[in-house]
């Protein structure tokens, strides 16, 4: 905990578009893939929802993101970002950003490094 930092939730109509950022900057997570997970109201384990390289090549999605959303990486910046359009009631979550060694690891048992969390709520 506190190696990173989510940011850009909020709370959002149908339709609507967020952006989250990752901020990755309290240590080096050089080839280190990062992933977003998220937890749904209700659920006791974080869902998988994408995640990318270290080098920001390559991505793989979750079937449920269905071309919504978009994972990026900055490395200037060490930063990365979830780009999420057309947000429906069912996308309402707590947003993790996660670091760790292995691509493509879907489990968050995989993942090293975890941040505390954006809120993510859509009403419809």
């Amino acid at each position: 905990q506190g190696q990173l930092a989510e940011s850009g939730g909020g709370t959002v109509q149908a339709g609507d578009s967020l952006r989250l950022s990752c901020d990755a900057s309290r240590r080096t997570f050089s080839n280190y893939a990062m992933a977003w997970f998220r937890l749904i109201p209700g659920k006791v384990m974080r869902e998988f929802v994408a995640t990318i390289s270290w080098n920001g090549v390559d991505t793989y999605y979750a079937d449920f993101v269905k071309g919504r959303f978009t994972v990026s990486l900055d490395n200037a910046k060490d930063m990365m970002y979830l780009q999420m359009d057309s947000l429906q009631p069912e996308d309402t979550a707590v947003y993790y950003c996660a670091a760790g060694r292995t691509f493509v690891s879907t489990g968050d048992f995989e993942y090293d490094y975890w941040g505390r969390g954006t809120r993510v709520t859509v009403s419809s």
